[in-house]
């Protein structure tokens, strides 16, 4: 048996912060456009509560970008 047989393999490298910090964005980007579609497609909300949703989702969204780009 040889002694190269019991070595761990190499961690993975860990995400650089841009690299980091874009994936949080994307992720938050997803998640917008889901919870977006699914106000706008909602069978039973009128359009005052799709607008006044849309409305604190954005603001909501907004919030956590802020925070996203304060998190340097």
């Amino acid at each position: 048996m040889s002694a190269y047989g019991q070595r761990r393999p190499p961690a993975p490298p860990h995400p650089s912060r841009t690299e980091l910090k874009n994936s949080k964005a994307q992720e938050l980007q997803k998640k917008y456009n889901t919870e977006k579609k699914l106000i706008l497609n909602h069978p039973l909300a009128t359009k005052k509560m799709k607008q006044d949703q849309l409305k604190a989702l954005n603001i909501r969204y907004q919030n956590e970008k802020k925070l996203l780009r304060s998190a340097r």
